[in-house]
């Protein structure tokens, strides 16, 4: 596909109105000696450009703007409306936010805007409009950044007030809302709108993520997911009175509970988002979350943020290790990325975030590793130039993610508070991504018929379309691979009746009588038709086979001897039900086995040790060999006197790779 930038934007968050313009000059001389090309700006300005309702002040902008324009950069102009000024608050208190407590804040923070403030959406559309109509025109303005980081939640009264418009849209009589949230329970009936009120402490809320109304709360993430993206689609519609072409973006954050980004993505022009795992997050699921940011349009997408080094904000902000900051970008890239930025260019003096890593650390010079190992790569990705630009990932292997699932399964009391969404799609995608089989992260609404196998984890919420088109997929000769927890609910968390997994009983051919929770300390066994024994636990589905055959069996508890996996033929596919969460010797096994009987290729056919991953352009395909294991491995056969394209080395037979070493092989596509 087309790219979006001209070259790979290598940059990332610079605050120039932080510092004396003397070192503004030193930053542009440092910049360019480690090959960086592209800067945020205006992210958090909004008290500096207009310091008054009636006064705008873009003097100190129009200098840095026209810096940058002189070097040549790439600039990512954001709207700074990200927090408020402090005049704002003090003019109109009820812009600022209400908590899950139902205290209304003061001044302070940031993401502090009640989204359905009239007095903030007004400042800010105007705000957005007079940047774009001052800075629109600017060729070096790559890409308009709206807000930051959107998030978070309000329960003012404005909020209330919209939220039943939301629902008076959404359910069109009181009678209908009534029993979408099964409002007979508790004696909860409400008979006009304006009896309804937001699910915070204060209500129907137990506790930040519990509930006693999961259907009136899920209908709460989605109105506060859609009052969010309004802010966005506001300010995005201000600047494209002014800039018809510039693509305009707002960087997200991975698996971010509160937004439904399948829907966001809709209204970007590109996915951009911010990557901060900690000291001990696998890179599996870093690698998972970059699918999912490049799944949510289909398309490579833009890495906004992550840190050189250190980050600030965890319990234990490690220092990123010699070479960590280089692998982990062509990770990024491999999975999708066209741009590489960091938080932050230049190290604050002053703030909560004056700990976090920069490019250009307190002591202010070249002479540090961090910058040394920057400019190594900065030099690589100007070597590396455009050819991977708008390369696609293609994959076999589709893993279904869906907010409304993820809402409404950790809403739910019961069975066990240990299941969780994210960790369950991880458990899955952890699987593909040790075998280098490719995986896209896809919706519920997806075209099922691009890929031979789909995996649906915990597809507790079976929402209207759904049945039929798993279905049509599986009995197209598609397979499908679902879980405990499945089939259970409608989409306001109303249990589909006639027994578990509801919708998908036929299509899986088990029905589920009971579903056992089991503690930390308990567990069961999974036993295989060869004998092979694997650990269970979390929870075991106690069903009956109806139509579908029986893969594995408990060992143990009253249940022994019931199925725990099953296979269902369903037209000319397959379902596979595993209803219990396998250790990983038998998740390995039920999966190789669905992997071979659907000809699901890995990357390359050699196993190995490190992470491959392929993107593909319109004449070439680029491997991205990355080792992010403790050991030393050997470069996999098949690569052998093929050239590295960052070192320009012939590959040798039996060359090796330390952990954090990187190879990047392009192959030319035959005509």
């Amino acid at each position: 596909m087309e790219p979006t930038f001209q070259r790979i934007l290598y940059g990332g968050d610079y605050n120039p109105n932080q510092w004396s313009r003397e070192i503004w000059t030193e930053d542009m001389r440092m910049f360019q000696d480690a090959r960086i090309n592209s800067a945020t700006i205006n992210v958090f300005s909004w008290a500096k450009i207009q310091p008054s309702e009636e006064t705008y002040d873009f003097s100190e902008l129009d200098d840095i703007v026209d810096m940058l324009s002189r070097e040549n950069y790439d600039i990512v102009l954001a709207t700074s409306t990200a927090a408020l000024p402090a005049w704002m608050v003090k003019r109109y208190p009820e812009v600022a936010r209400t908590d899950y407590e139902g205290v209304r804040h003061k001044f302070g923070g940031r993401h502090n805007a009640c989204p359905n403030s009239p007095v903030f959406q007004k400042f800010a559309r105007n705000l957005a409009g007079k940047l774009a109509e001052r800075y629109g025109s600017n060729k070096h303005v790559a890409c308009w950044h709206i807000s930051n980081e959107y998030g978070g939640e309000c329960y003012c009264e404005h909020c209330t007030s919209a939220f039943r418009v939301w629902l008076r849209k959404k359910y069109k009589t009181i009678e209908a809302l009534n029993k979408a949230w099964n409002m007979e329970f508790w004696g909860h009936l409400v008979y006009d709108w304006d009896e309804i009120v937001l699910p915070n402490a204060l209500s129907d809320g137990i506790g930040y993520n519990k509930t006693a109304f999961a259907g009136l709360s899920i209908d709460y993430c989605r109105f506060n997911s859609d009052s969010l993206l309004a802010n966005f689609t506001m300010e995005r519609d201000a600047i494209r009175e002014f800039d018809k072409d510039t693509p305009i973006t707002t960087n997200l954050m991975g698996t971010y509970k509160a937004l439904d980004y399948f829907k966001w993505a809709k209204e970007m022009d590109i996915v951009s988002w911010d990557n901060y795992p900690s000291y001990n997050t696998p890179w599996s699921s870093t690698a998972m979350r970059h699918d999912l940011m490049r799944g949510l349009k289909g398309a490579p997408f833009m890495l906004m943020e992550q840190t050189p080094s250190q980050q600030n904000w965890q319990r234990y902000n490690s220092l990123k290790r010699p070479g960590q900051m280089r692998a982990q970008s062509y990770q990024t890239v491999a999975h999708g990325a066209d741009t590489i930025q960091f938080f932050q260019l230049r190290r604050s003096v002053g703030g909560c975030e004056k700990f976090h890593g920069a490019v250009i650390a307190h002591a202010g010079i070249e002479d540090t590793r961090v910058f040394r190992e920057v400019k190594q790569l900065g030099q690589e990705l100007e070597k590396l130039g455009t050819m991977t630009l708008g390369s696609e990932n293609k994959a076999e292997v589709g893993i279904v993610f869906d907010w409304d699932n993820y809402w409404a399964l950790e809403y739910t009391s019961g069975p066990s508070e240990d299941i969780t969404y994210v960790n369950t799609i991880h458990q899955y995608y952890k699987y593909f991504y040790e075998k280098n089989i490719a995986v896209d992260m896809v919706p519920v609404d997806a075209d099922f018929s691009n890929y031979k196998v789909i995996v649906a984890p915990v597809l507790y919420m079976v929402k209207q379309g759904m049945k039929e088109a798993l279905e049509k997929y599986v009995a197209d000769g598609g397979v499908l691979v679902t879980t405990y927890m499945s089939g259970i609910v409608d989409e306001s968390d109303n249990v589909h009746l006639g027994g578990y997994p509801g919708p998908l009983r036929k299509l899986a051919g088990v029905w589920v009588e009971e579903i056992d929770a089991l503690a930390p300390e308990q567990k069961n066994k999974a036993v295989f038709a060869d004998g092979t024994k694997t650990e269970c636990g979390l929870v075991c589905d106690l069903m009956h086979l109806e139509g579908a055959e029986c893969i594995a069996k408990y060992g143990a508890d009253f249940y022994a001897g019931m199925p725990a996996v099953t296979k269902n033929t369903f037209g000319n596919g397959a379902v596979y039900y595993i209803g219990t969460r396998l250790d990983t010797e038998g998740l390995n096994k039920i999966m190789n086995s669905i992997v071979e009987k659907a000809l699901v290729a890995p990357v390359i056919d050699e196993p190995t040790e490190l992470e491959v991953v392929v993107r593909t352009s319109k004449d070439a395909e680029f491997y991205f060999i990355m080792n992010f294991k403790d050991g030393e491995y050997p470069v996999p056969a098949c690569f052998t006197g093929e050239t590295d394209v960052l070192s320009e080395k012939k590959i040798e037979s039996g060359e090796t790779m330390k952990k954090y070493e990187v190879r990047i092989v392009r192959r030319a596509i035959s005509k």
